[in-house]
């Protein structure tokens, strides 16, 4: 059975990964010759799930796209050549298992070899568009967002030409209403009934073959989202009534019951996806606040019911932000990735976190440059996952503690976070200081009646420290704590 209470999701980008496994050797492993020692290492990391970015064939034209920008790349791997370089996993071309990785066989035999390890496997699922030489362009170009000839003069940027078997048509790229559009992609028109129907039938290929699904930019498809983005190449009559997601997943749970799906999601619309029947959802909010500083924020989205927050994907780093240690700082990120990990929710971990890994690599790289790992830094955060494994966290209840200030003191340490995880008999509570100076506290542990009585050794997962405290002052005063700069404590109880 695997679990999906709180799991740990390692994401790696799986060419990148695979060129990894078989540095020495120029002819590329395939996902079943991925050896067993590498499995086992995920399994150590304390991984539920593996999602394995960049399994789809992709595209031929993207590539060349991609080629183009080779010394751009150069930044993140200086001894770049032509054959580093490949089309983005987010322009796919085909949703099949990509030839070069062993194909569908090769998948399955290494899911199996997951399974037999208790971790799942998840999977992209590209919602808004497919690379813009997809076959269904020209066999089904209705199926796609059409431009004018003078889109294609006054937006180059967004629109593109090519031919169908309906003649010559224009399309439109891919697009965050936001942002330019992706010019290695084709934006699909999900009010199309004829094309609702073909992606259900690919989602459940998909599922077939997995155990999860990320669904990469999954706001865009929202009715109210997709009608005010192409507002002028659209017929606002022809919006459905019943939203794409609530549709495919309704269809997809009938099948797939225990199918996990995830939606990267931002805009401040967690709750919307959530309600359309994702089982969670990225926690943009989190990963803002823990960069900014930004402790109200991050106090307030704390105090929310834990039902929301159980359904959130936490997480300090993934392929698409700067590497943790680069943007945070590499103390700061220690404290970032000890609240995210730890909060309610899943915790997505991104493969080079735990080493301390700065270079950012963009998608379309099959191959990553060599970099010094930071042995204290790996230490703390496995330190970290290892305590995920226990009771409280896979089976308690989680409690948001009060930090007030020290019994001779007057200033609220603002910066100070306190929260717990029980379950009878066993407890942890994680104190952490995010602010840049020291920080002296107090926590009532009140909502724990239960270690009232007797003392109580408290032992800093974090650390190996050991405090000797009593239980009653504990959760009458608090207990009292002085953390430095950026510190944190992860403490286990223990009878005295």
């Amino acid at each position: 059975m695997l679990q999906t209470q709180k799991p740990v999701i390692l994401e790696l980008n799986t060419r990148v990964w695979l060129q990894s496994l078989n540095r020495d050797d120029h002819s590329p492993l395939t996902l079943a010759q991925v050896p067993d020692a590498a499995l086992d290492r995920i399994a150590g990391v304390g991984a539920n799930f593996l999602w394995l970015m960049g399994v789809w064939t992709r595209s031929p034209k993207g590539r060349e796209q991609a080629l183009a920008l080779l010394p751009k790349f150069r930044g993140a791997l200086p001894d770049i050549v032509a054959a580093n370089v490949i089309a983005s996993p987010y322009a796919v071309f085909d949703w099949q298992v990509a030839p070069e990785l062993g194909g569908r066989e090769a998948l399955a035999d290494l899911r199996r070899r997951l399974r037999q390890r208790g971790i799942g496997l998840i999977l992209d699922y590209v919602s808004n568009h497919v690379a813009r030489d997809h076959p269904w362009l020209y066999r089904q170009p209705d199926w796609f967002i059409q431009g004018s000839e003078r889109d294609l003069q006054e937006r180059p940027g967004d629109f593109f030409a090519s031919q169908t078997r309906a003649g010559r048509r224009i399309f439109a790229h891919g697009r965050d209403p936001w942002f330019p559009g992706w010019t290695d992609t084709a934006q699909v028109n999900a009010f199309n009934p004829d094309y609702r129907q073909a992606v259900r039938q690919v989602l459940f290929d998909l599922a077939a073959q997995c155990d999860g699904l990320r669904c990469d930019m999954a706001m865009l498809l929202c009715n109210e989202v997709f009608a005010t983005t192409w507002r002028d190449h659209i017929d606002p009559f022809d919006s459905p009534p019943e939203e794409i997601w609530q549709e495919l997943i309704a269809a997809l749970r009938e099948q797939f019951p225990d199918i996990l799906l995830i939606a990267e999601v931002y805009w401040d619309m967690e709750a919307e996806l959530l309600r359309l029947g994702f089982d969670y959802c990225y926690d943009k909010p989190l990963y803002d606040a823990l960069l900014h500083c930004d402790a109200g924020r991050l106090r307030a989205m704390l105090s929310t019911l834990v039902a929301h927050q159980d359904r959130l994907l936490r997480f300090t780093e993934n392929h698409d932000e700067r590497r943790a240690v680069t943007a945070f700082g590499e103390a700061r990120s220690r404290a970032a990735f000890t609240l995210a990990a730890t909060l309610p929710g899943a915790f997505l971990l991104h493969g080079g976190q735990l080493e301390g890994r700065a270079t950012h690599l963009p998608v379309q790289l099959a191959r990553r440059p060599v970099e010094a790992s930071l042995p204290d830094h790996e230490d703390y955060q496995r330190r970290v996952l290892r305590e995920l494994g226990a009771a409280p966290f896979r089976l308690g209840q989680w409690q948001l503690f009060e930090v007030l200030p020290p019994l001779d003191g007057h200033d609220r340490p603002d910066q100070l976070f306190a929260y717990g995880w029980a379950c009878p008999g066993d407890w942890r509570l994680v104190i952490v200081n995010l602010g840049a100076s020291p920080a002296w506290g107090r926590v009532p542990l009140a909502a724990w009646p239960e270690i009232a009585t007797g003392s109580w050794r408290l032992e800093d997962c974090l650390d190996d420290a050991c405090y000797d405290r009593d239980g009653a002052r504990m959760t009458r005063e608090g207990l009292e704590v002085l953390l430095p700069a950026r510190g944190a404590h992860l403490f286990r109880f223990r009878p005295a």
